[in-house]
């Protein structure tokens, strides 16, 4: 039986598209193409997951979108670093049994989860 075997992408509605893809450059590294996008192989870490939520979850806060996107790094806290060079601070961490949590903001304000596998 044919089925979906992963995540595609994340795709999103941004008033200023120009300053996401420069905040995703600068603060977490994204190497835009030409065409506008960012595209990676699987780093052969981690999984993706598929989450339906509640409507009333405050998981995603401080964002006000009804969604958030959560992005696999193989060095949370080198990541982090990166982002603070570039003024930009997490608004919260977490560590699990299976994976080290870090939360960032974008400029359309979507919550980015960082996520490192253990």
């Amino acid at each position: 039986m044919a089925k979906v075997v992963g995540l595609g992408g994340v795709f999103f509605k941004a008033a200023d598209p120009t300053a996401v893809k420069d905040w995703y450059a600068k603060v977490l590294g994204f190497e835009i193409t030409e065409w506008g996008g960012a595209m990676f192989a699987h780093p052969g870490i981690g999984h993706t997951t598929w989450a339906p939520f509640a409507a009333d979850t405050t998981y995603f806060e401080p964002s006000t979108a009804s969604f958030m996107v959560n992005l696999i790094v193989d060095d949370i806290d080198g990541v982090l670093q990166a982002a603070k060079a570039q003024g930009v601070e997490p608004t919260g961490r977490m560590d699990e049994s299976y994976g080290r949590f870090a939360w960032l903001v974008d400029p359309a304000g979507i919550k980015v989860e960082l996520y490192q596998p253990l």
